[in-house]
C-alpha cells in the first residue's frame, strides 16, 4: 500500500518543480538564483535543489546556464551581437563564467563559434539549426561516444 499523503506530497512538489522549471525557461535573462527560484517555489533552496536534481538530473543553476548558453548560441549564429553583448542579453554578469560554461556546453569558445557557426548552419532553417546546434551537458556527451569494435 501506498502512503497517500507522502505521495500527495510528491505530486504537489513535482508541480512546484515544473514551475521553477517553466519560470528558469521565461525568466532565463533575468538575475535568478536559487534562494530566488525556492522562494517563489515556497520551499527552502537546499530542498528545491535536491528535488529538483532528483526529477531533472541536475541543478537549477546548471539548468539555468544551459538556457542561457542555449539561447547564447542562437544569438552568435545571427551574428548581430558582439560575445560581451550575447553574455549580458542571456542573463550572465561574467563574461569569464559565461565562456566557461559556454566552452563546456558547447565544445568552443563563443567567439570561435560566433565565427564560424554561422557558415555552418547556412541555409538550414532556423527550427532545424537549433536542433542540431543545442547544447550538450557532459553527461550527455560521454553516453553518445562511438562504440568501436
Amino acid at each position: 500500500m501506498t502512503n497517500k499523503p507522502a505521495a500527495a506530497e510528491q505530486l504537489r512538489d513535482l508541480a512546484r518543480l515544473r514551475r521553477v522549471r517553466d519560470r528558469i525557461d521565461r525568466e532565463y535573462a533575468q538575475p535568478l538564483d536559487v534562494e530566488a527560484l525556492a522562494r517563489g517555489a515556497h520551499m527552502s533552496a537546499g530542498h528545491l535543489s535536491r528535488e529538483f536534481r532528483r526529477a531533472y538530473g541536475e541543478s537549477p543553476y546548471s539548468y539555468l546556464m544551459t538556457r542561457r548558453i542555449e539561447r547564447a548560441t542562437a544569438l552568435l549564429r545571427q551574428g548581430d551581437l558582439s560575445v560581451t553583448e550575447v553574455c549580458f542579453a542571456v542573463g550572465c554578469s561574467s563574461l569569464g563564467t559565461f565562456s566557461t560554461r559556454f566552452t563546456e556546453l558547447v565544445g568552443v569558445p563563443p567567439s570561435a563559434y560566433r565565427r564560424d557557426e554561422g557558415r555552418t548552419t547556412a541555409g538550414i532553417p532556423p527550427c532545424v539549426a537549433k536542433k542540431v546546434t543545442r547544447p550538450v551537458r557532459n553527461r550527455e556527451a560521454q553516453g553518445q561516444q562511438p562504440h568501436l569494435a
